[in-house]
């Protein structure tokens, strides 16, 4: 089936609707925008939670990175023995529903181009972007009945456009030499320690998701191998608002240069009391970079080998931005170039990132949405 309708004015357009969108969603509503009228929050999940609907069963809210408060909603003391993933979808939910945000889901933006100019029944200025978006669980659901996708899609003529996207859509596998015949998955397709019963798991990655799962699988009684590209980065350091901060500066200065951000642990590094049992029981200890990929093993840098019967990627993820490819925003040094605010982008006036270099952060990504609905805000009223 395919359908599509005719193209929809709105002043203000927000790409998903985690921390960063429903932040900057809230600033917009403050602003008395309207949902479906002059404002529109679009997002691929089915339902409230953003990213953190996907997390694993055993990734308990004690054991997740410490979730900000959205704008003006405290989230409380959640039980610390709950999914984080229940935590997040029943909290974002009901900030959706108090903030009346009217968020449009599942439908998942697969474009956003400049304008030309508009047709000549479309009053007011010329609206600077075009986005598309695709009906997303029809897909899942066609499948299961046997017929084909649907191809819904709706377009909206934007004067300006929020993208807060996050990671979750773009894991990063490095390439290596060789071929692995066994079993491949990444941090998102993680579900649970017991299906890895009996097996022998390489994890390979050197941030906080490989060392938490070296971690959960060795206390569920499954044998691991870890693989870091360099020696892992424990730290006595506390994260604390000054360390954030920090953080954060390092973050700016490289995508205002036009940079792409780097990995999470390469500005952090690891928190040593959260792995003191694994580094005291022996199972943090990396291997070290992988020369070379077997049928049944790898090969390490220093010649030796491991058979394996699972390799888990824990390698980190990518901005999830594909969707604004026809804006051609990339520098020649890999990133987007952003203006001191550390939303706007430079060469895009009336599009923000959020979620993006310094806002990768639940905090950060708290800050941004506030940074960006105001930013919008000023550039549409002057449009």
């Amino acid at each position: 089936m395919s359908e599509s309708h005719p193209a929809e004015r709105r002043r203000i357009v927000v790409i998903g609707a985690g921390q960063a969108g429903l932040s900057a969603a809230h600033g917009l509503r403050r602003a008395g925008l309207i949902p479906h009228v002059d404002l529109e929050v679009l997002d691929a999940n089915p339902g409230p939670g953003g990213a953190w609907s996907h997390r694993w069963d055993a990734l308990t809210f004690d054991r997740a990175h410490g979730l900000h408060d959205l704008p003006g909603f405290p989230l409380g003391t959640p039980d610390p023995e709950e999914p984080a993933r229940e935590v997040v979808k029943r909290y974002y939910g009901a900030y959706e529903d108090r903030e009346q945000l009217e968020v449009l889901r599942p439908w998942r933006v697969t474009s956003v181009e400049r304008t030309a100019e508009p047709a000549p029944d479309l009053p007011g200025p010329r609206p600077r972007f075009l986005v598309t978006a695709q009906h997303g669980a029809a897909k899942e659901h066609a499948a299961s009945k046997g017929h084909a996708a649907s191809k819904e899609t709706r377009t909206f003529l934007a004067d300006a456009v929020i993208s807060a996207t996050g990671t979750w859509d773009k894991p990063f596998i490095p390439t290596h030499a060789g071929h692995f015949a066994g079993r491949q998955l990444t941090t998102r397709g993680f579900v649970s320690p017991d299906e890895f019963t009996g097996q022998r798991v390489l994890v390979v990655g050197g941030g906080a998701s490989a060392a938490q799962f070296i971690m959960l699988l060795r206390r569920n009684g499954v044998d691991t191998v870890w693989s870091t590209r360099t020696a892992p980065r424990f730290t006595e350091q506390p994260f604390g608002p000054a360390w954030g901060r920090g953080v954060e500066h390092r973050v700016s200065a490289r995508v205002r240069a036009g940079l792409p951000p780097l990995s999470v642990v390469a500005e952090t590094g690891l928190q040593t009391d959260l792995y003191r049992e694994g580094i005291d029981a022996g199972w943090m200890e990396s291997r070290g970079a992988i020369r070379r990929l077997l049928p049944h093993g790898v090969v390490f840098a220093d010649g030796t080998t491991e058979e394996v019967d699972a390799i888990l990627w824990a390698t980190g993820f990518r901005a999830s931005l594909d969707h604004l490819a026809p804006l051609r925003l990339r520098t020649p040094g890999g990133g987007i170039r952003m203006m001191p605010d550390d939303v706007s982008v430079a060469s895009a006036p009336g599009l923000a990132l959020v979620g993006y270099g310094p806002s990768a952060s639940t905090l950060g990504a708290t800050r941004a949405g506030r940074k960006a609905s105001r930013a919008v805000l000023t550039l549409t009223e002057s449009n």
